[in-house]
């Protein structure tokens, strides 16, 4: 059981007798599972893991029963620079952060976004976030798709949060419009990796990681439909691909839509909302978790955009006009 004793930043442990034998690096890890091993071996290099009050190295074996003492100085793991970006928080306590991102913000600096990203709008909100890796994100949505992400605020949220995703348990819902009607809901199970050829896009391949995509009806249109889709893996443009895959690309996306595709007798309102339409028409919709710290569930919901809502609205009326022809 760790402790941090007052005015101090050591924390303390005492070896379990059954690890006697073991690695130093390897007990560390699990007396202190709040810290990534890099990290810890860092400490233990610098001189501040300690065992017996003795520097060790990695590989010296503990007897069990000793103390551990452990200076945990987080230095500054993200160096981006903080940035006045407006943020629309959905939920927010001193371990995490719940947020609804707009389409169009980038989450990490890169090459071409080297600055105005979620991460520099996340270090002016809270400075703190510099000493955690990616300012606490621990997942990501495109840089076109909208909605809710989680973030963590302290070193043991993102441990846990990490864990959480890694294990699945943490629910994800989209809305996406698709291009083509859709009679009933069902899985996309098909492993995703980069495309052999091009790679900026991920593709369905034999040898993927595997990814698997829940969808259902939302709504249908004559010619387009609203998907509620949920996430049970988390690969890189996982639902784009899978949609693309199933012949059902998602409306406004570029990198994996193809050329768009207008339904015979289509609107004018209709033809100018699809062509307008310059994102994916995707939306991080709902997040469900338990709190990292206190295992309370948490439930965030942001609302459909505008635009997203305008181009349904569009889908709508023209399926009505084309109903009320098709009557005629």
């Amino acid at each position: 059981m760790t402790q941090k004793p007052k005015d101090s930043n050591a924390l303390h442990a005492v070896v379990p007798a059954e690890a006697a034998g073991r690695r130093f690096d390897a007990v560390l890890a699990e007396l202190f599972p709040d810290f990534s091993r890099s990290r810890l071996a860092g400490w233990i290099k610098s001189g501040d893991a300690l065992l017996d009050g003795q520097a060790v190295r990695p590989r010296d074996p503990v007897r069990g029963g000793e103390s551990v003492s452990l200076v945990a100085e987080l230095g500054i793991e993200t160096e981006a620079l903080p940035q006045d970006i407006p943020l629309d928080v959905l939920y927010e306590d001193d371990a995490v952060f719940v947020i609804n991102k707009p389409a169009g913000l980038v989450v990490h600096p890169g090459a071409g976004n080297p600055d105005g990203t979620l991460v520099n709008a996340l270090l002016y909100r809270d400075p703190t976030l510099k000493t955690l890796a990616r300012a606490g994100i621990v997942h990501r949505l495109d840089k076109d798709t909208s909605g809710v992400m989680v973030v963590a605020r302290t070193l043991p949220a993102q441990t846990k949060l990490v864990e959480m995703l890694s294990d699945r348990d943490v629910h994800r819902q989209y809305v996406a419009v698709v291009a083509g009607p859709m009679v009933s809901g069902g899985t996309a199970d098909f492993a995703i990796d980069r495309h052999p050829r091009d790679r900026i896009r991920m593709a369905v391949r034999e040898d993927g990681r595997d990814a698997v995509t829940h969808y259902r009806l939302r709504e249908r249109f004559r010619a387009h439909t609203a998907l509620e889709c949920r996430l049970e893996t988390g690969r890189t443009h996982q639902i784009r691909v899978h949609m693309q895959h199933i012949k059902h690309p998602i409306i406004g996306d570029s990198l994996y839509g193809g050329a768009l595709k207008l339904p015979k007798g289509a609107t004018e309102e209709l033809v100018d909302g699809l062509r307008g339409f310059k994102r994916q028409a995707l939306h991080a919709e709902v997040l469900e978790f338990a709190h990292p710290i206190t295992g309370e569930p948490v439930r965030a919901e942001a609302p459909i955009p505008q635009d997203m809502q305008t181009l349904m609205k569009v889908l709508r009326e023209d399926t009505a006009a084309f109903n009320e022809a098709q009557r005629r």
